[in-house]
């Protein structure tokens, strides 16, 4: 590995430890948007973002975005980014990583005086984990012209509107329209992550290629029985909302078992009402996070997955309210970057590994209105969202190293069409 590329890489990683040290919970790493917290790390990536020589602004949304414009006219823009906020008691890595590789990257082309093709834009997004307001994605949607202005009125746990929050960081909701990126204008965009996920840690290898982002079906499942003493109603007359939840729990599990090379599904949530020890629970809520890169595959399972609750629902004489909370399509990243990022992967000297997302990303919104590609990162035993999350310099070096390449090779391609 070339001492460059590790001195380069040691640089991202203590800026990823100063960021790491601005928290709202000083005994962990939790920065959820637009806090104070929040706000100081976006300052300081600014001013990064600054000090690299990059024309800098914070947008409505509260996206920090740093931008390099090219003399070309006509020119469109090529984006790098990843997000900034956390969930909580997050790790150090997930997002933050991805925004100081591409600071880094950007740093060189400065330094280097690169000629530019096309304008390239650096984005710290302000919220992809919707921990605050429970929605995905809000700062890459503005960028991409997609933001559902009816989410303004949403309030946080205090009682707090997303609109209130955004006059409160500074930003202005009637300029939201105006911080996207037009259709027309983008040239492609670019995200490196921790892959979040084991594959490379238990294979030994630095970076794989993203070949597309699973959809998502986010349901909450409603189970209505009878509440009644635990010592009085026979076994055989009751309406144990809770264990018809439970029998559903392990259906899901078994059925993701089952079919585990075409999807994913999760229940992670379980609230019992009015929960006592002698009580027989009368109504639960619990959620099913169902997963798969296969469109039809994810409207199929959804649908035997309802059929399922529906029977066990039936067979134990309780009501169920079956309610879809999140629906998010696959996404296939574009075939034309995915062939670049392959080249400088193998050109780089590594294995070409290919994935699969199982989580969300920026690149979700994105990729409606840009060809996408992504570079996973190999991260300690595939933790994430949590404290334990970690990652290994030589990874981070490998990684700038294909990264850089892959610039070199966008720059290459786009000159070569541009001339024909």
């Amino acid at each position: 590995m070339d001492d460059n590329y590790t001195s380069r890489a040691e640089k991202i990683l203590r800026r990823i430890e100063a960021l790491a040290a601005i928290s709202e919970d000083p005994q962990g790493v939790t920065r959820t948007f637009g806090t104070p917290a929040f706000l100081q790390g976006s300052a300081l990536v600014k001013s990064w973002m600054d000090a690299a020589g990059l024309a800098t602004r914070v947008d409505s949304i509260g996206n920090v975005r740093g931008r390099l414009v090219s003399r070309n006219a006509g020119a469109k823009t090529f984006v790098m980014a990843s997000h900034i906020d956390t969930v909580v008691n997050a790790g150090k890595y997930d997002g933050p990583l991805g925004v100081l590789m591409g600071l880094d990257l950007l740093e060189q082309l400065v330094q280097t005086q690169t000629e530019l093709p096309f304008h390239v834009e650096l984005i710290a997004f302000s919220d992809e984990e919707g921990v605050r307001y429970h929605t995905t994605y809000l700062g890459s949607k503005v960028v991409a012209g997609s933001f559902d202005p009816q989410l303004l009125t949403t309030t946080d746990a205090h009682g707090i509107s997303l609109a209130q929050a955004i006059e409160t960081m500074g930003g202005t909701t009637q300029l939201l329209p105006a911080e996207a990126i037009p259709a027309d204008q983008w040239l492609g965009y670019f995200e490196t992550h921790i892959e979040q996920g084991p594959v490379l840690w238990e294979n030994k290898i630095p970076v794989a290629l993203v070949t597309a982002i699973a959809g998502q079906q986010r349901v909450e499942l409603t189970w209505q029985g009878m509440a009644g003493h635990a010592g009085t109603v026979p076994m055989h007359m009751r309406q144990d909302a809770l264990a018809g939840a439970a029998e559903f729990v392990l259906a899901a599990e078994q059925f993701g078992v089952v079919n585990k090379h075409e999807l994913v599904a999760t229940v992670g949530k379980l609230d019992v009402r009015y929960a006592a020890s002698n009580v027989i629970p009368g109504e639960v809520v619990c959620s099913l996070d169902l997963r798969s890169a296969d469109a039809a595959r994810l409207a199929s399972a959804y649908a035997e997955l309802e059929q399922k609750a529906q029977a066990i629902a039936q067979k134990r004489s309780l009501t169920l309210n079956w309610n879809l909370i999140q629906h998010t399509a696959p996404v296939s990243c574009a075939p034309e970057m995915n062939t670049l990022l392959s080249q400088a992967i193998a050109d780089s000297g590594y294995e070409t590994v290919q994935l699969v997302s199982g989580a969300g990303h920026d690149a979700v919104p994105i990729s409606a209105v840009s060809p996408a590609t992504m570079l996973f990162i190999r991260c300690f035993k595939g933790i994430s969202h949590n404290p334990l999350e970690n990652v290994e310099l030589a990874d981070v070096a490998a990684a700038v190293q294909v990264s850089e390449r892959f610039l070199q090779l966008l720059f290459s391609h786009y000159q070569t069409t541009l001339s024909e």
